[in-house]
């Protein structure tokens, strides 16, 4: 007899597809269209402007973004590889869809279910826990240079770190550690990363510390394109305090560059930047590295199909 519940199943499939990227064509659309200060800041910008800096801009924008997901993925495949050898594209395919489904989530987390359904179920908590080993390892590589560049920015706009406060905000992070430490889950995931091989570990460090290193220096550029007169060692430290501020606001990838734009204007403020060139980099960094991929995975998104041992078989009576 003809399974009725497989019939239902692939036709909640196809509408949850559809919906999916319906919302993110949507989504970065009315960001795009909406964003009258990105056309403002081009306009003032490219007005005096030869048309071979706009392919210059171009060029640096495609070449950043493409080494920027080039890591990414590479990441991913990395991580991967301990329990499954995926090919560079099929990471890539995992990688952008999984973009597309966090577009319409808080803090990225369709972004663990949509990567994991590519695998079967018994292997499903272990992406899941791999895609927050990645997150964690980027996070880790933005909180040593964020702090790092507030050390250093501190000393511009009065922001004096005092011993007896780091070591307080320190003590504090242990004690939370060990608070963690002692939920069943934290106690899961520590012992699945420990059966994780030490290469593993070290090249997902590197591709994150790489990629931090690619799109940070991306807005570098930008803003020495656009005409910001600041030097190196200040831009950085600008830039490193921007993404570790931005990333402890919880929020959507939707709202992604309207957060780092918010943050980056505050702290550019300092050195007189101007507020439109930085909301136009801001979203022009949230376009390329965040809605293009989105949109090339909401391709993906409609051609997944549910893998062979997930689905249900037919059953004869």
């Amino acid at each position: 007899m003809y399974n009725i519940s497989k019939k239902y199943r692939s036709v909640f499939l196809f509408i949850a597809k559809l919906a999916i990227v319906t919302a993110a064509f949507y989504i970065i659309s009315g960001k795009i269209v909406q964003n009258g200060d990105l056309y403002s800041a081009f306009h003032l910008h490219f007005l005096n402007n030869s048309f071979s800096e706009f392919i210059l801009i171009s060029t640096l924008i495609f070449l950043f973004t493409t080494l920027n997901w080039f890591l990414e993925i590479k990441k991913w495949k990395t991580l991967v590889s301990g329990i499954k050898t995926i090919t560079f594209f099929e990471a890539f395919k995992q990688s952008t869809s999984s973009l597309t489904a966090s577009l319409i989530t808080p803090n990225r987390i369709g972004e663990y279910g949509a990567k994991a359904i590519y695998y079967p179920k018994s292997d499903q908590k272990k992406i899941m826990a791999l895609n927050l080993l990645g997150n964690s390892s980027q996070m880790l590589i933005t909180i040593l240079f964020g702090i790092t560049g507030l050390f250093f920015l501190g000393n511009f706009i009065g922001l004096h770190l005092q011993i007896p406060k780091i070591l307080l905000l320190i003590s504090l992070l242990i004690t939370v550690f060990f608070i963690i430490k002692r939920l069943r889950i934290f106690k899961r995931f520590t012992v699945f990363i420990k059966e994780i091989p030490l290469k593993i570990h070290l090249n997902n460090l590197f591709l994150s510390f790489l990629r931090y290193v690619v799109f940070s220096h991306q807005f570098y550029f930008l803003l020495m394109i656009f005409g910001v007169e600041l030097d190196y060692f200040t831009a950085m430290s600008l830039i490193f305090s921007m993404y570790l501020i931005s990333s402890v606001i919880p929020g959507f990838v939707l709202f992604d560059f309207i957060i780092k734009g918010s943050v980056a204007v505050s702290l550019f403020g300092f050195f007189e930047v101007n507020e439109i060139v930085i909301i136009m980099i801001t979203t022009l960094m949230w376009i390329m590295n965040f809605a293009i991929p989105a949109l090339i995975g909401s391709y993906f998104v409609l051609t997944f199909n549910l893998p062979l041992t997930e689905k249900i078989p037919v059953r004869v009576k």
